[in-house]
């Protein structure tokens, strides 16, 4: 059986250490440490951990290597997200997290997490996200919370 790859946004790294999504982030992560989960991340995740407080840093660098995949963001990447844009899924103030979604949309990733219910993790965004996707020739990407992820695997 194939194992499912997720794309962590940045949200989700910083949810370990946020009270109000820590047990269900914790619970995540342990399904990435157990095999039961890939976590996928990009070089847009990595910049902005940069500027991240340091526990949140070190709990990025300690995950398993062989739990993750690592991708990049490309031409193309940035041109499916100009397009989210263009359309008017969200504004131009949140380009990184459309950089996200095309991002894991390009790689067909099996879903992306998310703890961002105001650009990423919203019933309205994500039918203009796959809308654009479509039209544009990809597949629609099945976007979710961690906690939805959670609650699938008890």
């Amino acid at each position: 059986m194939k194992i499912p790859r997720l794309y962590f946004d940045t949200s989700v790294f910083g949810g370990v250490y946020d009270i109000e999504f820590q047990k269900e982030t914790i619970q995540l992560f342990e399904m990435v440490k157990s095999g039961k989960i890939v976590c996928v991340f990009s070089d847009l995740t990595e910049y902005e951990l940069d500027s991240a407080p340091e526990k949140v840093k070190s709990h990025f660098i300690n995950i398993n290597k062989k739990t993750i995949e690592f991708i990049e963001i490309t031409k193309e990447v940035n041109q499916l997200a100009e397009k989210y844009i263009q359309e008017k899924v969200v504004g131009e103030t949140s380009m990184d997290d459309c950089r996200h979604i095309a991002c894991a949309t390009i790689n067909k990733v099996d879903y992306l997490v998310s703890w961002n219910f105001k650009h990423i993790v919203n019933v309205f965004r994500i039918r203009g996200y796959n809308a654009i996707n479509i039209k544009n020739g990809y597949i629609p990407l099945d976007i979710r919370s961690p906690k939805d992820i959670i609650i699938n695997e008890n």
